[in-house]
């Protein structure tokens, strides 16, 4: 029987009660079915992978084609989804807010609000936190408990202020998140300053020179991959693609014959 999205939304909310899970996220309906039947307990989108889909770079997509593309996910597993909602398709406390009722509409059970915009560069601290303060409001209104992480943006924009970074979260923690996300942080050392100086379940991006166990000491309850998992697939089939075209080497296209199993459970 497949699970409502109220029973979703609780199980999600549960896991950040827990001990440390990793969150990786899928770019289409089939990666989240392989993550799925991999084990993993919950999905998260990513702005990058879904954008590559379509031939755009990350920030090219529109707030529809998103919630489509979140539907597809929801719909294609039982795992509880969290949405990448970039800056919120606008700079104002109200766009923040629909696009927490449009990724809700759409199935998602989380979603996260970046204070990042691409012409503005990152907002002033007292909008940031009002844009914040909306998304949050956006979230109570449901009749489900959406999960809301409220991202700081600093490490992943060229500005590693550490001090401004936990000034934000902390803020956007009494503005009402349920999950804070510093993006870009790069040693043990970053990531328990953050949670430690915070009180709710701190999300970090996964980098290749961490490990989860390392992640999950240093105090964050959540670890997400971002766009990683995709490129890494992205660069396998560049990969093998190059092969053929250049030398016509077909032993790259070797394959393990494991899709009809991932896809069938």
């Amino acid at each position: 029987m497949s699970a409502t999205q109220r029973e979703k939304a609780e199980t999600f909310l549960a896991l950040h009660e827990g001990d440390a899970f990793v969150i990786p996220n899928p770019w289409d309906a089939g990666s989240a079915r392989v993550m799925e039947a991999l084990g993993f307990k919950a999905l998260a989108t990513t702005s990058a992978g879904f954008a590559f889909t379509l031939g755009r770079n990350d920030g090219g997509v529109t707030l529809d084609e998103l919630a489509d593309h979140v539907s597809a996910l929801a719909g294609a597993t039982d795992l509880p989804v969290s949405v990448d909602l970039e800056n919120g398709f606008g700079r104002d406390p109200e766009d923040a807010a629909t696009a927490i009722a449009r990724a809700a509409e759409a199935g998602a059970v989380g979603g996260s609000i970046e204070d990042y915009d691409p012409e503005d560069g990152i907002y002033a601290f007292d909008h940031a936190v009002e844009r914040v303060a909306a998304a949050v409001e956006a979230a109570r209104s449901l009749d489900f408990p959406f999960t809301f992480t409220a991202r700081a943006e600093n490490h992943l924009r060229g500005n590693p202020d550490l001090e401004d970074t936990i000034a934000r979260l902390q803020a956007y923690e009494q503005a009402g998140a349920d999950v804070l996300y510093a993006p870009g942080l790069g040693s043990a050392d970053e990531i328990q300053a953050v949670c430690d100086a915070t009180g709710k379940p701190v999300n970090v991006l996964g980098l290749p020179h961490f490990s989860v166990g390392e992640v999950a000491a240093a105090g964050a309850r959540r670890i997400s991959v971002g766009s990683l998992l995709a490129w890494v697939a992205v660069d396998a089939m560049a990969d093998a693609a190059e092969k053929v075209q250049r030398g016509g080497d077909l032993s790259a296209l070797k394959v393990s014959g494991r899709v009809g199993e991932w896809l069938s459970r």
